[in-house]
């Protein structure tokens, strides 16, 4: 008999391990036409995007290339069937009609094995949340089990998502906790286990200028350098301790550039909350002055003699000093002044009126300055709040009671020093007076003279309830005593005070007097 099948095709007259060799080949081909690979992540864990559509395509792929099996059953069939009676050795095919029928039967196959498995369309690509440039893109996953979403709490089912922090997220529920907009950059940032944008995590933690109210720049080496006030909590870059920023003239904090100071005629500068207690003018500072003598007549220290003391500009000040032949002047900017000498000063006489953040209408008159006795006035600048002009008032005080008392002509150091004890102790008494409320009373002479007043702002030493800020104003003038570094005021403070406590402020007096220095 004739070979009908052609090559590749499998001889129905075959031997039956023969015919079932073939038509294993022949799936196998089939199989091999149609198979799909798809990518796996590692425990479900992956970073990127999840294309949901892939799944439904490529199990429709697969249907539709293995439904042809379905079609052959009845030629596969046939095919055995007719091996078997060949093995009989009956003859299958004796006549024409039964050769055009297996003629047909082999091209039906051969045109099978030459099929190949049609290309499955890319499923459109979703641009919703297109983090493909973030991501890395995978064309299937079968999840093992579910997953919950961190921020929402639900099921994620197939679809995108994000996974960071040790947890799933959908894209639109991996948000910032700063701003709560959803953070689609590929780097972020963290704190307290929340995620920030990377600008949000700036805005709330690198700090700040508190002058410039830029953020602090780092340095060359990559740190953030800033300087910050060793007492006030006012961070600044440091290029502002060099680019002219004005200063207040009392508590030294820096102008900020959205908080405007008060300019004072003499050009120093004063922050609104240091004008709230400020003393403008010679008559609102008596009552002040008799705080003083009282503080003084409690320590034992009375002054006899009627000291004038007088508020004066900078420029004044600078022009009595020129003029005094004795006194000690260490200090950066003098800010009070004890006269020996005759002279003709100038005083602020009335309080001058504040109008766009100036100070206009300053009065001022000629003083004469006669010498009654070893001192002939004192002198000090206006504008300064009650605590410090005070504490300036204690020292100048000070240098006052030395003098009508025939202290001889002592060094910087012993003077300064003590005159800097008796300015802490005043300071340390209001500071104390102030934290439990029982601020130390004015003598009768003291409240008629405020009650007396014509001023249309009634001169007073700001007496009365301490605000906050005016509690630690007092600190940060006590401080600036305690840590002055010049050899006169500081370095003779810290021995003055250190033989005050060690032997009190009598013994410790009498003991300059006697040998001109401390015990």
């Amino acid at each position: 008999m004739m070979n009908m099948f052609s090559t590749g095709v499998p001889n129905i007259h075959a031997g039956p391990e023969a015919i079932a060799f073939c038509i294993m080949g022949w799936l196998t081909k089939i199989l091999k036409g149609s198979s799909h690979k798809c990518s796996e992540c590692s425990g479900g864990q992956y970073h990127g995007i999840y294309e949901g559509d892939t799944t439904s395509e490529t199990a429709r792929a697969s249907v539709d290339e293995l439904s042809d099996f379905d079609k052959d059953e009845i030629e596969r069939a046939i095919a055995l069937s007719i091996a078997e009676e060949d093995e009989k050795g009956k003859k299958v095919i004796e006549n024409e009609p039964q050769l055009e029928e297996d003629e047909q039967l082999a091209k039906a196959l051969q045109e099978i094995l030459n099929m190949e498995s049609p290309p499955r369309p890319t499923p459109p690509r979703s641009p919703e949340y297109d983090y493909g440039r973030f991501f890395p893109r995978f064309p299937f996953f079968s999840p093992s089990g579910y997953r919950t979403c961190a921020g929402c709490n639900s099921e994620i089912g197939h679809g995108r998502y994000l996974s960071c922090m040790g947890a799933v997220w959908h894209p639109e529920c991996f948000r910032c906790h700063a701003c709560d907009q959803p953070i689609t950059e590929h780097q972020f940032s963290t704190s307290d286990n929340h995620p920030y944008h990377k600008s949000c995590y700036k805005d709330l933690h690198h700090p700040k200028c508190d002058v410039c109210k830029n953020f602090i720049p780092t340095n060359a080496a990559g740190l953030i350098e800033y300087r910050q006030h060793p007492f006030w909590p006012q961070k600044y870059c440091p290029l502002h301790e060099h680019d002219g920023t004005p200063r207040c003239c009392s508590c030294e904090r820096m102008e900020p550039v959205d908080y405007r100071y008060l300019n004072l005629e003499d050009g120093r500068k004063l922050c609104l909350e240091c004008l709230d207690s400020s003393i403008m003018d010679t008559h609102e500072c008596q009552p002040l002055y008799l705080e003083i003598q009282e503080f003084y007549e409690g320590l034992n220290m009375k002054v006899e003699q009627q000291i004038p003391l007088l508020l004066v500009e900078r420029q004044a000040l600078n022009e009595a000093m020129e003029g005094e032949k004795n006194g000690h002047r260490h200090m950066p900017e003098t800010r009070g002044l004890c006269l020996s000498e005759e002279q003709i000063v100038r005083t602020i006489s009335r309080r001058p009126k504040i109008g766009g953040y100036r100070i206009i209408d300053m009065f001022t008159e000629p003083y004469r300055l006669v010498r009654k006795c070893e001192v002939t006035a004192i002198l000090v600048l206006y504008g300064l709040p009650r605590l410090l002009t005070g504490s300036i008032l204690a020292h100048e005080m000070m240098h006052a009671w030395l003098r009508l008392k025939g202290y001889p002509t002592l060094s910087p150091n012993v003077e300064e020093g003590i005159c800097q004890v008796l300015a802490h102790m005043w300071l340390d008494s209001e500071i104390i007076a102030a934290s439990s409320s029982n601020i130390a009373s004015t003598s009768s002479s003291s409240s008629s003279s405020a009650s007396s007043s014509s001023s249309s702002t009634p001169p007073s030493s700001k007496k009365g309830k301490r605000s906050e800020f005016e509690k630690k104003l007092g600190e940060f003038f006590m401080h600036q005593i305690e840590a002055d570094k010049s050899a006169a005021y500081g370095d003779g403070f810290r021995e003055g005070n250190q033989a005050v406590l060690k032997y009190g402020l009598k013994r410790t007096l009498d003991h300059i007097l006697l040998t001109g220095c401390f015990p």
